[in-house]
């Protein structure tokens, strides 16, 4: 625990070779009109000039408390940011995102003023479109700005609303007609404030990327109470330095399927029949599909046969039962096929 300090909020950062990035992140947090916070800045043995960064803003505020750890990964630091965090709830921010000004004052105090478990907002979808068409080009522009940075709201006045299950209103596709308005798309927990507490048992995996899919479904399973708004608090900015982004079709592919048999397992062990529908619809399947493009990419022999074999064991389980749509059901035949090969 953070010492001789109690704040209202704890904003746990993992830092990992983000130099060109961090001082945008940073100065977010030190611009909020809400103060009643720590930072959490976990260092995960960067290389660059990442940890002078944070020592210097460390140096201005004593709010920013610096963790340095051996590279472990993201999962891995945000667990020990989690395990230093004081106060009654938990923000998370990349390092190499930033936040609206506004972002906590809103936040608190929709979770305070209906004592829920997790607040969600959104992520300004315009500028990560935009940012993301000029990395495809390889143009790295950090200094691009969205309008709705400087957007002033009255917290009074911001529209929520109270979520009887978030499970129904989750999904990781596009198509949206079978999820409860308003929908949240996507598995980001840095897109929500939660109560400490509603988190003590239960932290991401460690050693997989798409940590997030992993972790968001047993969130979700367990139907915290929940007021959401479609706000865009938080701006995703895409890096293509990112552990995602730089992965590796193996690593990638094996890492889902490890995270698809965790979560089938729990969904199977404590999920009814509509819950375990849906979650199969919209969550299971996206990220089987998902599995299966980067399963074939790739081309070494021996990976193949070790991606066969984990494969064969989580068909076995009943994962792959009741394939939704047209899609899903091709998909299937072509999974039949790779492990009959």
């Amino acid at each position: 625990m953070i010492k001789n300090n109690n704040p209202k909020i704890s904003i746990i950062i993992p830092v990992y070779n983000v130099e060109k990035y961090l001082r945008r992140c940073l100065d977010s947090v030190l611009n909020q009109t809400f103060t009643d916070w720590v930072a959490i800045c976990v260092d995960d043995g960067s290389t660059d000039n990442s940890g002078q960064i944070l020592s210097e803003y460390a140096a201005r505020d004593a709010r920013f408390i610096i963790i340095s750890k051996k590279n472990g990964g993201q999962s891995d630091a945000r667990n020990v940011g989690m395990k230093h965090a004081a106060g009654d709830y938990i923000l998370f921010l990349d390092s190499d995102d930033f936040i609206h000004p506004q972002t906590l004052e809103i936040a608190y105090g929709q979770i305070v003023k209906n004592n829920a478990d997790m607040f969600l907002f959104d992520y300004d979808k315009k500028i990560h479109r935009k940012l993301t068409k000029l990395m495809k080009r390889g143009i790295i522009n950090i200094a691009v700005k969205s309008g709705n940075q400087n957007k002033i709201y009255n917290p009074t006045r911001v529209r929520v609303h109270k979520i009887k299950n978030i499970l129904f209103h989750c999904t990781e596709r596009n198509h949206t007609l079978r999820v409860l308005h308003p929908v949240r798309r996507h598995c980001f927990p840095v897109l929500g404030l939660y109560r400490r507490e509603f988190l003590s048992d239960l932290p991401f995996v460690r050693g997989i990327i798409y940590e997030d899919f992993v972790w968001w479904s047993e969130l979700i399973l367990r139907n915290p109470r929940t007021v959401m708004t479609q706000l865009p608090l938080y701006f995703y900015m895409p890096n293509p330095n990112s552990t995602l982004n730089s992965a590796k079709a193996f690593r990638t592919a094996n890492s889902i399927i490890d995270g698809l048999a965790r979560v089938y397992k729990i969904y199977s062990d404590y999920a009814n029949a509509r819950e375990m529908a849906h979650y199969q619809r919209e969550f299971l399947w996206p990220f089987i599909i998902i599995a299966m493009q980067h399963v074939w990419q790739i081309t070494d022999r021996d990976d193949c046969i070790n991606i066969r074999k984990k494969l064969k064991r989580l068909y076995e389980t009943g994962a792959f039962s009741n394939p939704p749509n047209k899609r899903a059901h091709r998909y299937m035949r072509r999974i039949q096929d790779f492990l009959n090969a």
